[in-house]
């Protein structure tokens, strides 16, 4: 085995792999970009050794910069995690030059099922099904567009040397065809360094079924049972869970022994996963091979109760697979949710910025795969996965159950996230009966909006900030709320809050007795007296009504609280500063300003100074955590300044473009 191995990634499944390593009692061992000095892989490893600055291509994507930390640090072999350079054929060859042990796949396996057209015809000569579509030779756009029309309406255009997602995109008429092109060449070329494309029909309706499978040195190859990934955003998976609702033993046996035929069509070793469309009939086509670990391994783990990093350690080391086909067996059901810092109410726009808080739920089959604690920070370069909760129970029942719990204790302040939106799915019928397909979010309307705080949060924010403030006085700073019953007697405070469109006023009185009475817009919350404690950021509320727990964080003026899954913000009153009444300013005179909804880089600005552009018109593209998001007008108008460039990088909240509505 190996003494010393090197984690060429960051985040959540860096710290899985160290983790693993030091289990083994291999060295760990660490890379870190600027912006990640004392990021929570960092934290994780035995050492670390910087490689660049912030940008990707000049960090975690530098074949150069990773080979010399591993020489300077003497690791024997690297583990890729997923993303960055997992699935780069010329990172593994680069691996092999150098005489480390590259922990995954051979170079020749990686570039074949890493290029679509030549993993199509590789898996096609064992037999397995695949999409009907166009991966001919000729990629221009005129023949592209030939060949759509040839296939028929709606078509997917896919970036041939990745997945993903990145580099994809949905055509459902002829008309948008050049447009969705371009833009996947482009997310292509970023994503993959290739702007290499091809295209298939879409199959409609279809799940996303995927299978694991394992093989060593040896000629062992086997699978490790399905996942179901079916709930995706931007062909990003939300929710994965196995075993599927939609299979059959018999079906899960056909499915398996394809994805093993598959893996064989290249020689594969180590771990990999085969992707399937399942169609309503039971007929399913292989889409891609991800030649490396998955994001959500851990469902596979939790039925199978195999540990797939140590399995890709002792692979990789030569140790043949211990386990035969026929002794793999499944217990129970697992159920993962990817948490992302982005805002599903408003198209799934990244956040960015500190994490004020971040408290993962605990209990029985509760397991949180995370790369970030409370105070570090969301960065624009990197993707906005914080954190994988994966939960197992007997059955399927029990475990969505599990889930509904854990994502209601999950507490996360400072950034947007999407705890709302696997709340709102765990709850929803089709889900909960297993119907469910990759137009899931597409097709259900799900309430994931916070709304107005409820009268809990709204108390707790106040008790917390009475709690939690310290008054100073002539002897020095003392909190007169938490001095005893004699100090504190008859104290009352009041506390103004706004909530979206709402004002509340909220009072803490302190009583003789001892604890508080709370009026939440001058309505009691309680009969009796409350209890409260604030403790690391939480504060739990006692009455002899029940117990309620919130976690609060204050950001300049205002006070953020989360409660019962969902995040509040509250914003206190503040004096107008000039931002504040040029914003005014320009709404008299209606003047709207466009900003930056996070910080990124302008990819194209589409329009000039006095353009006349319509209402949806694209403005401008900005580039942020490996997406293209598109500026628009919110009404036809007049562009009356434009204030960035393409290449110029700029923070979240930048005046991009001042549009005049030219309301006479």
């Amino acid at each position: 085995m190996f003494k010393r191995v090197l984690v060429a990634n960051r985040g959540e499944i860096a710290v899985r792999v160290l983790t693993a390593c030091r289990e083994m009692g291999i060295r760990a061992i660490a890379i870190y970009s600027d912006v990640d000095a004392n990021a929570a892989h960092v934290r994780a490893a035995d050492e670390a050794h910087a490689i660049g600055p912030a940008p990707a291509r000049e960090s975690y994507l530098s074949i150069p910069a990773i080979l010399q930390a591993a020489r300077a640090s003497g690791a024997e072999a690297i583990h890729p995690g997923y993303g960055f350079l997992s699935e780069n054929a010329d990172f593994a060859e680069a691996c092999r030059q150098a005489g480390i042990v590259f922990i995954g796949p051979s170079p020749e396996a990686i570039r074949t099922m890493g290029d679509k057209i030549a993993a199509k015809q590789a898996v096609e000569s064992r037999g397995v099904p695949t999409v009907p579509g166009y991966a001919g030779a000729a990629r221009d756009a005129k023949t592209l567009a030939r060949e759509a029309e040839r296939i028929g309406y709606p078509v997917m255009i896919k970036a041939a040397a990745g997945g993903g997602g990145k580099g994809m995109r949905v055509v459902q008429r002829p008309a948008d065809f050049a447009e969705a092109l371009g833009a996947a060449q482009r997310e292509a070329l970023a994503a993959f360094g290739s702007e290499s494309v091809f295209l298939e029909r879409l199959i409609v309706g279809p799940r996303h079924v995927e299978i694991q499978v394992l093989a060593d040195h040896h000629g062992n190859t086997i699978h490790l049972g399905e996942r179901e990934c079916s709930i995706q955003r931007r062909h990003q998976k939300v929710i994965e869970e196995s075993p599927s609702p939609a299979l059959t033993p018999e079906l899960r046996a056909r499915m398996g022994e394809a994805a093993v035929r598959a893996a064989q069509s290249v020689g594969y070793v180590n771990a990999g996963t085969c992707e399937f469309l399942l169609d309503e009939s039971g007929s399913y086509f292989f889409l891609e091979m991800n030649t490396r670990l998955q994001v959500e391994h851990p469902v596979t783990e939790g039925v199978t109760g195999l540990d797939l990093v140590r399995l890709q350690l002792d692979i990789a080391a030569g140790e043949r697979l211990t386990i035969r086909q026929d002794e793999i067996t499944f217990r129970g059901h697992t159920i993962e949710a990817r948490i992302y810092a982005e805002d599903p109410a408003n198209q799934y726009l990244p956040s960015t910025g500190a994490l004020l808080a971040f408290t993962p739920p605990t209990g029985p089959g509760v397991r949180v795969d995370a790369g970030v604690a409370t105070g570090d920070e969301v960065s624009m370069h990197y993707d906005p996965m914080l954190a994988k909760l994966i939960v197992n129970a007997p059955d399927r029942p029990a475990a969505i159950q599990r889930l509904e719990r854990a994502l209601r204790e999950f507490a996360i302040l400072g950034v947007a996230h999407n705890i709302p939106l696997a709340r709102a799915i765990a709850a929803e019928s089709d889900f909960r009966a297993g119907r469910t397909a990759i137009s899931y979010l597409e097709t259900h309307q799900l309430t994931m909006a916070a709304g107005e705080p409820p009268r809990e949060a709204l108390a707790a924010a106040a008790l917390w900030e009475a709690l939690s403030a310290p008054v100073t006085s002539r002897t020095g700073p003392y909190n007169p709320w938490t001095s005893g019953v004699t100090a504190s007697a008859g104290l009352t405070r009041e506390a103004h809050y706004h909530a979206g469109q709402a004002a509340h006023r909220v009072t803490v009185t302190s009583l003789p007795i001892g604890g508080f009475a709370v009026t939440v817009d001058g309505a009691a919350l309680s009969a009796y007296p409350l209890h409260a404690v604030a403790r690391d950021g939480g504060i739990t509320v006692t009455t002899v009504e029940g117990i309620f727990h919130a976690t609060v964080a204050r950001r300049d003026y205002d006070v953020l609280v989360s409660y019962d899954g969902q995040s509040y913000t509250l914003a206190r009153p503040r004096p107008l500063d000039i931002a504040t009444a040029t914003h005014g300013h320009h709404s008299a005179a209606g003047v709207q300003a466009l900003t930056a909804p996070m910080a990124g880089t302008i990819i194209s600005v589409r329009v000039a100074e006095g353009d006349q552009v319509e209402e949806h018109q694209t403005l401008v593209v900005l580039g942020a955590m490996k997406m293209e998001h598109a500026i628009v007008a919110p009404y036809a108008g007049t562009v009356r300044r434009v204030s960035a460039r393409a290449g110029d990088v700029v923070p979240g909240g930048q005046v991009l473009v001042e549009l005049d509505a030219n309301d006479e």
